[in-house]
Order: C-alpha cells, then sequence, then structure tokens
C-alpha cells in the first residue's frame, strides 16, 4: 500500500480532497462566457431584468381582425405643456398597431416609396448589419407571432405572406434598402435607426445612420441624416436646456429587451399625412407673416375683415405613437413612431372639449412657453377652440 494512504485519517484527506477537486471543475463550468451575440448594450445598466429573450417572447393576437378595429384614440392633453421624455415601459408585443386604416396608408405609403424614394428612404453603409437584423427579426418572429391572422410563414418557399396586400416578403435579404423599403411598405410606421457617433468628441452620442419616414410632421428626415439627436431637435424651442443630457443619456443606456414609448400631439390645418414642412413655425416666420397681414390690411381697409385661413373641416388633432428599443446584435436604437389624424368635430363629438381647449392654451404656460408659436397655436388656437365649444360652425 502507498504509505501516504495508511491509516483512517489519510482516507479522511483523501475524501476532501476529492470533494475540493469537484467542486472546483463544477465552478468553473458556471463560469463559461455567454456568446458575443447576447452581450449585452454598450453601457451597463443595474436593470438585469431585460435580455434578447423578449424578442422571441411575442404575444400572438390570435382573434385580431382587422376589418373590425378602429385606430387607437390618443388624447396626451394636460393644461401646462413641460418639455419632458414622458416615457412609460411597455414590451416588444407592443412594437406594431394595426387598425382599419391600414389598406389606405399601405397604398400611400407604396406610392411615396416608388415615386419619391430620395425623400422618404436613406441608409448610410454603417445601419446595414442594423437594417437586416431588424427586417429578419419582423419577418421570421414579429409579425407571423403578433398578427397571426394576416401575416403567414411558408417555408416551403422561404416567404412571409401578407394576406391583407397578398405580397410576400422574402424571409432573407442581403440588400439593406430593399429590407427598408419592404418594410415601409408592410408596416403603417415609420422607422429611424440611431448608431454610436464614430466622431470620439461626440462621446458615444448617437446619429440618425437609416430611416424610412413617410408621414413625418413637419421635417425633412433626409435633412436629418448623420446629425446628431441634438442636431436633430435643433429647432425645438427649450431641447437643449431641458432635453438634451437627459436624451443623450438615456439613449446611450437603454438596455436590449427594454421597449419604451410615448406620445405627442399638435394641430395641423390640412390633412396631408406626408409633410416635409408647414406643421412647425418659428418666431422669425411668424413676424414676416404678420407684417404681410398689416400690408393686406392697409390694402383691403374697409372691405370687411379677411378670413384667417384656417378651414375647420381641414383641421386636425395630429398625434404620434413613439417607441424606442435597442436591437440584440448590431445594438442600433430603432426609434418608430405611427401617425394618427382625428377631425375636429370628431374630438367634439366625443366631449372632453375643455380638455383639449386647456391644453391649447396650456401650450404657453408651461416650462416652454415658445410652444405655442413652434406648434403653430398662435395661427389656429382660437378659431380651433371657439369650434370646438360651439361658438362657431363651419
Amino acid at each position: 500500500m502507498i504509505p501516504f494512504l495508511r491509516g483512517p485519517t489519510s482516507w479522511v484527506f483523501l475524501v476532501l480532497g476529492l470533494a475540493f477537486y469537484i467542486y472546483r471543475r463544477r465552478r468553473n463550468v458556471n463560469k463559461v462566457k455567454a456568446p458575443s451575440s447576447y452581450s449585452t448594450p454598450p453601457t451597463p445598466t443595474k436593470d438585469a431584468t431585460y435580455s434578447e429573450e423578449s424578442y422571441h417572447q411575442i404575444e400572438p393576437l390570435t382573434d385580431f381582425n382587422l376589418a373590425a378595429t378602429e385606430p387607437i384614440k390618443i388624447r396626451p392633453f394636460k393644461p401646462k405643456y413641460h418639455l419632458t421624455m414622458a416615457l412609460e415601459n411597455t414590451t416588444m408585443s407592443d412594437l406594431v398597431a394595426m387598425d382599419n386604416t391600414y389598406i389606405e396608408r399601405i397604398k400611400l405609403r407604396k406610392d411615396l416609396i416608388e415615386n419619391q424614394p430620395q425623400d422618404v428612404l436613406a441608409v448610410n453603409p454603417k445601419a446595414v448589419d442594423a437594417i437586416l437584423e431588424f427586417y429578419t427579426w419582423s419577418v421570421h418572429v414579429y409579425l407571423p407571432r403578433r398578427f397571426p391572422t394576416i401575416f403567414t410563414l411558408s417555408p416551403t418557399t422561404s416567404t412571409l405572406y401578407n394576406t391583407i396586400t397578398h405580397q410576400s416578403l422574402p424571409l432573407h435579404l442581403t440588400s439593406a434598402v430593399h429590407a427598408l423599403s419592404l418594410i415601409g411598405q408592410t408596416i403603417d410606421d415609420d422607422f429611424l435607426l440611431l448608431l454610436p457617433s464614430s466622431n470620439p468628441q461626440d462621446d458615444g452620442k448617437y446619429r440618425l445612420e437609416a430611416f424610412i419616414t413617410c408621414f413625418p410632421s413637419g421635417f425633412n428626415t433626409p435633412k436629418k441624416l448623420n446629425l446628431l439627436l441634438s442636431e436633430i431637435h435643433g429647432p425645438v424651442p427649450g431641447y437643449s436646456e431641458k432635453l438634451e443630457k437627459s436624451m443623450d443619456r438615456f439613449f446611450a443606456t437603454l438596455p436590449v429587451g427594454k421597449m419604451v414609448k410615448r406620445h405627442n400631439w399638435s394641430v395641423t390645418t390640412h390633412r396631408r399625412l406626408f409633410t416635409f414642412d408647414g406643421n412647425h413655425l418659428t418666431d422669425e416666420e411668424l413676424a414676416a407673416q404678420k407684417h404681410k397681414e398689416n400690408e393686406n390690411e392697409n390694402e383691403n381697409e374697409g372691405a370687411g375683415v379677411e378670413d384667417d385661413g384656417v378651414d375647420i373641416e381641414q383641421t386636425v388633432l395630429r398625434c404620434e405613437r413613439q417607441t424606442l428599443h435597442r436591437l440584440p446584435k448590431t445594438k442600433a436604437l430603432v426609434f418608430a413612431f405611427k401617425t394618427y389624424q382625428y377631425g375636429m368635430r370628431e374630438l367634439r363629438n366625443e366631449g372632453g372639449v375643455e380638455d383639449f381647449c386647456a391644453a391649447i392654451d396650456g401650450l404657453g404656460l408651461g416650462n416652454v412657453p415658445g410652444m405655442t408659436v413652434y406648434k403653430r397655436q398662435v395661427v389656429w388656437g382660437e378659431k380651433v377652440k371657439a369650434f370646438l365649444r360651439g361658438e362657431i360652425d363651419e
């Protein structure tokens, strides 16, 4: 017998040694790193409850009836307008909201993409992988799982079939432009993809690298390409003072698997969904308008009061349902919005008139009084309130 194994004490040491060896082996196994494709966002966060798994946990709407589904009613009215992010948590299942305006609006989107692609679609090389990741997830996972009554996977043809438009989408693409075009023709939402700036001086701030935006509200998206968040929001009153730092920080730290949403509102004196400009106003433009009006009044003195140019039948409450999430692989941020319009008669008939009127006045009572000009309240405010309250009826 080997000398150090003689006696009962030696057996005790042998057993303890074997137990310690097994413990170390198991501990090392548990330390094996996860694959890099499932890595966490660039900036660690305290909340560890979010992960890539949420991108596959899509709740199906098994009985969804498109024709019977009315558009969401968004009424985000507050008596004082404060410029804040006003975010609320939601789930990946809530990314897309479909309703019975789908067919009409998809036709308009297809027409814009086919005839004005330079106005509604752009892709920088940096965003190619992110677009293909988003497209692949949309056609393989999200659309067929969320809306099984509309989208059907066909493994034999490697396509996703849209039973409403009768279009078949390929499950695999190599062209980011084609992928973004198909997304825009299939989903009634606009998408903007942002990635960290390559400029070291920008300190991880995000730039717009790609977009498909058919219904922007008064801004020219092609002119926003390559810009930082702060540059994109440059015309917004109070943005640099009230929101810039918190927005940059939030975009940098949003974890994979978490999605947030918010709503905004404005009033437009037309019903056009596709608008490059005209929905916003600057102090300089307002001054020029007043100067022109004064000249017209002097020329037409004694000829009666001129119309203010606000046609109530064409004036609508315009709201956006906005979401933001981070893609698991490329870590790009996907900002999405769906545009809703509500006529003034609809709003007057449904009630809640005073809440809306208070919100109209409240644009000038919050932390950014300049919103009364920027949102053109100085143009439409008084006439809209008079109509809502029944003081006028056109």
